[in-house]
């Protein structure tokens, strides 16, 4: 195999396989990316951690000799990083190693032969539909807090999709929050199966979806795969096999009956609760709120630290009462919440309690209390 690339597409592409090769690996080939040159002139290059598979697709400047090879993801990643700008580099693969050059620069680098290298079987993926990739980001970006990071729970580890008559949901839960997006149905999503998508394939989902917000991306699934096509042609494919479990059904934990409105900014609440929680330890992560007419007074008490306490104007006309939240938890809520006003459905001291931005919007919070 013998081609030359531009070292700034080969920079990108590599910064978007690399991230799933894991550092530490029993199996020498899974530290290696499989680069395949074509006859067409282009370049395929292609990562794995047996569970998900990144193929992206890039133009050569020439392909002198078609092949494949199998060479260390983060070597050739951070040569790639560390060569002059504007430069190309030559691939040239043969005799068990692979030489790259770029001007002056030489590197010889050991190669594993590309028959050894593991492919993800996708099988029938008979549900097909495409999602506006900032719709994705932001579904990503309203929920993945949420996602536990329990093994023991592995059903959890991850973002849940599933369709109604008329919409897409995805939730995901911890045990302590929830966190759910809805969207209209796209077309082919209808008879879709509920799937878990897991933690690694959406953070690095994620990544791939900064660089392609303007464009759509083609979900291709079934009940154990999903495929994720982002830029057509030359563009990206993420495969990964899903969660085998069963979520549970979450949205009996979502309350109904809460009759406490109190509405407030979320930027100064966020700030408020993030001041006073700087004196709470592990132990102590809990802030209590105390709700009376139009204010929230945010306070913490820390036997090691001392106390804190801060009060927020609110709009809050219902009788007054104390309930305490992890602070962490509120935060990474309240930080997803864009516009001036954050409402906060509440029941009582023990009872779940409903967070969202108004009724119309399409990310919706369940926070458990905590004792305090």
């Amino acid at each position: 195999m013998k081609a030359t690339i531009e070292r700034s597409t080969l920079l990108r592409c590599l910064s978007h396989v690399q991230s799933v090769v894991e550092r530490r690996n029993t199996i020498p080939i899974l530290s290696n990316v499989l680069i395949e040159a074509s006859s067409t002139g282009s370049l395929r290059i292609m990562a794995t951690d047996l569970d998900l598979q990144v193929v992206e697709t890039l133009g050569a400047v020439s392909v002198e000799q078609q092949g494949a090879i199998t060479v260390s993801a983060h070597l050739l990643f951070d040569i790639a990083r560390k060569l002059p700008e504007g430069s190309q580099v030559s691939l040239d693969a043969a005799d068990n190693r692979m030489v790259v050059k770029a001007g002056r620069s030489r590197f010889q680098l050991p190669t594993l032969p590309r028959d050894d290298f593991p492919m993800i079987a996708e099988g029938e993926l008979p549900t097909s539909f495409e999602i506006p990739a900032a719709t994705l980001a932001q579904l990503i970006d309203r929920t993945r807090f949420a996602i536990s990071t329990e093994e023991t729970r592995y059903y959890l580890n991850g973002i849940f999709l599933h369709v109604t008559d008329e919409e897409l949901k995805a939730a995901a839960t911890d045990g302590h929050r929830l966190a759910r997006f809805t969207l209209a149905r796209p077309d082919g999503a209808q008879g879709m199966p509920d799937v878990i998508v897991p933690r690694k394939c959406v953070g690095e989902l994620r990544k791939l979806l900064e660089e392609a917000l303007d464009t759509n991306v083609l979900v291709d699934l079934s009940a154990s795969k999903v495929r994720f096509t982002l830029g057509g042609e030359n563009g990206v494919v993420l495969t990964s096999k899903l969660i085998d479990g069963t979520f549970p059904d979450y949205t009996r934990v979502i309350p109904t009956g809460n009759d406490k409105l109190l509405k407030v900014d979320p930027k100064s609440f966020f700030q408020g609760v993030d001041r006073v929680a700087t004196i709470a330890t592990e132990k102590t992560r809990a802030v209590k709120m105390a709700l009376d007419q139009d204010r929230v007074t945010l306070s913490v008490t820390s036997p090691d630290n001392g106390t804190a306490a801060e009060e927020v104007p609110a709009d809050y006309r219902s009788e007054g009462f104390e309930i305490g939240f992890n602070a962490n938890y509120l935060k990474d809520i309240l930080g997803q919440i864009d516009g001036d006003t954050v409402e906060l459905h509440l029941a009582d001291a023990a009872a779940p309690t409903l967070i969202r931005q108004d009724e119309k919007s399409p990310a919706l919070y369940v926070l458990m209390p905590m004792r305090v």
